[in-house]
């Protein structure tokens, strides 16, 4: 399993896309966040916050992890390493776990260069230090628990095609649609009293709770949740190839 992980890992950074993506990832938060004029734009907003970045980044994460995500499994089908990997001494649930942890991993990899974004408002404030810690703190954490259910989706995705690029456009739809899609069935108003259930159902909801500091069990369980569904049918999707 340790083997495995190892390998996502430098298969990534080994390969001209890996910089790609990350570095791409980078260039748009940083130009939405100090360049280009807007409520995003910390200089703009006159006061020392990241809240561009946690807003934005969502949205880049959408296109991002799935770009990570899309040769996961994709690739081992392709090429036929995957019925090599499960006559080694590893189950099903080891290799998806693997693979789910190396995407976390390279994920935050990707996240650690926006430290230097918290340093730069952190100092270049009129106060110098003036910025909520425990907010950013749990923004961070909010955009790591989104990133697990990005993750997991993508690697359903790459569980369900041999072609990289049918499996990035799937988990970008699955991406889409968990972030923002139930919220635009939740106006309905067919819904009657169901639309903090359905509103309930998306990531942003949770995802914009523990960004206010405020760490939920209620949003850490959702989190859970989704993440074991989508590594679950995964697993269900690997083992379908023996029945």
């Amino acid at each position: 399993m340790w083997a495995l992980f190892k390998k996502e890992i430098s298969s990534f950074l080994n390969s001209l896309i890996g910089y790609v993506v990350i570095i791409v990832f980078l260039l748009l938060n940083g130009l939405f966040i100090w360049i280009f004029p807007g409520d995003m734009n910390v200089l703009d907003m006159g006061y020392a916050t990241l809240d561009g970045l946690f807003s934005i980044a969502p949205w880049v994460f959408m296109f991002l992890i799935p770009a990570i995500t899309m040769r996961m499994i994709a690739e081992e089908k392709r090429s036929r390493t995957l019925e090599l990997l499960v006559t080694r001494p590893i189950t099903d649930f080891q290799i998806v776990i693997s693979k789910f942890l190396a995407g976390i991993s390279l994920v935050i990899i990707s996240l650690i260069p926006t430290l230097v974004y918290y340093f730069c408002v952190y100092y270049i404030g009129e106060t110098e230090g003036n910025i909520d810690r425990g907010g950013t703190l749990g923004s961070y954490l909010g955009l790591i628990f989104l990133a697990g259910g990005y993750v997991s989706m993508g690697i359903f995705s790459s569980s369900l095609s041999e072609n990289q690029i049918v499996a990035f456009l799937l988990a970008v739809v699955m991406c889409f649609f968990m972030f923002i899609g139930w919220e635009s069935i939740s106006d309905f108003s067919q819904l009657g009293g169901l639309e903090s259930f359905v509103i309930g159902i998306g990531i942003n909801d949770h995802y914009k709770s523990v960004s206010r500091g405020l760490l939920d069990s209620r949003d850490v369980l959702y989190f859970i949740a989704l993440i074991s569904v989508f590594l679950l049918g995964t697993i269900t999707v690997l083992k379908s190839r023996t029945w």
